[in-house]
């Protein structure tokens, strides 16, 4: 066997691996249901994606906590349409349904099977307790040698910190011989980037980047993850295409 160009590969979470936009409707939608809104989702689902992505923005540039983030979303939604739900229980809630949510991605079981030779690890910014349930719960839990969590590191994608936690608990491995995987140019990429680790952005709906920051590599199949890892010319690299 050929000698694989990298060692061990990092993956992110939602919609990398998991599609998070299935999981997160299922779980918004039984958590209104709980709370006497049977229209909430239609309602207030635009609404709670715009509060959201703000937030998770605040997060990456360390303007907020997870877990302020977490209740501050729904905060923001009820206030905006008028609704007294609590949203400390209600995100509790969710977080409870979401964990129950394993939808993977196309091709993401394909993909770990075929880097059987690599080592396998995660690095999500979501709520420790969430997205081990996820995993536990889904066919590709047990594939990785490690699961690193921002709550459990202190810090969050893309800050130097979460990385320096997660080559900590791998070992210390090769930066040269790393590689992580991931849908966010500003969490994923960004990271690995100013980490000096190789990037591979996960673009399936083929989005165009505006944001300046260049992956190594940019695919919309994770089937080409394989290739890549193996030293297989495949995958598009960023701005030599």
């Amino acid at each position: 066997m050929n000698k694989m160009k990298y060692d061990l590969v990092i993956f992110d979470i939602d919609d990398t691996l998991m599609d998070f936009a299935i999981s997160e409707q299922a779980a918004l939608q039984n958590a209104f249901m709980d709370y006497g809104l049977p229209s909430g989702f239609i309602d207030m689902h635009d609404s709670y994606r715009a509060i959201s992505r703000i937030l998770w923005n605040d997060l990456e540039q360390g303007k907020i906590a997870l877990q302020d983030l977490g209740v501050e979303r729904f905060r923001r939604l009820f206030l905006e349409h008028g609704t007294d739900k609590d949203p400390q229980a209600f995100s509790a809630s969710y977080l409870d349904y979401l964990g129950k949510e394993t939808h993977l991605m196309a091709g993401a079981v394909e993909a770990l099977e075929g880097l059987t030779h690599s080592r396998l690890a995660i690095m999500t910014n979501g709520f420790g307790e969430v997205q081990k349930a996820r995993l536990e719960n889904s066919p590709i839990g047990s594939l990785f040698e490690h699961i690193i969590i921002s709550q459990e590191a202190g810090f969050q994608k893309p800050h130097p910190g979460i990385f320096d936690y997660a080559f900590s608990k791998l070992g210390n491995p090769a930066k040269e011989r790393t590689i992580i995987v991931g849908d966010s140019l500003t969490s994923d990429i960004q990271g690995g980037n100013n980490y000096g680790i190789d990037t591979v952005w996960f673009n399936p709906e083929n989005k165009p980047n505006t944001t300046g920051i260049l992956p190594t590599y940019e695919i919309h199949d994770l089937l080409e993850v394989v290739d890549i890892v193996s030293g297989v010319p495949a995958g598009r690299r960023a701005g030599r295409s």
